[in-house]
């Protein structure tokens, strides 16, 4: 299973970007997706997820009204939206995939199996 992460970029605080993470291998749907982020100096949190029949989404509470995270089964590809982007947004961003995944631990890095090699995101004031 490999993921490919892109959309990151240099944006202004306030603007939007869109994360894609392309998936090939395995079988997408059945797949959980999270989104994770690191800033420099910081540890991995997590972002956003997924479930895998698209119906119940988890958002961390520092990005709820500003991130939608969605999925495309048909293109084996999930999507992060982002707006009113702030400079605390500033990191790599990461997308993961695992199955099995129970919503108590959809928060934890350890539940997922695959990772991408992220996406930089920069945003600034």
């Amino acid at each position: 299973v490999q993921l490919q992460a892109s959309g990151g970029g240099l944006v202004q605080a306030g603007g939007s970007l869109r994360l894609s993470c392309a998936v090939t291998g395995g079988t997408f749907r059945r797949y959980a997706i999270g989104w994770f982020r690191q800033a420099p100096g910081k540890e991995r949190e997590f972002v956003s997820a997924i479930r895998e029949n698209g119906g119940t989404t988890v958002h961390a509470d520092s990005v709820k009204g500003r991130f939608t995270i969605s999925r495309d089964n048909a293109e084996n590809t999930a999507y992060l939206e982002m707006n009113n982007l702030k400079p605390e947004d500033t990191a790599v961003y990461y997308c993961a995939v695992g199955t099995g995944i129970i919503l108590s631990s959809i928060r934890r890095p350890s539940a997922y199996a695959y990772w991408g090699k992220g996406t930089l995101v920069t945003v600034s004031s």
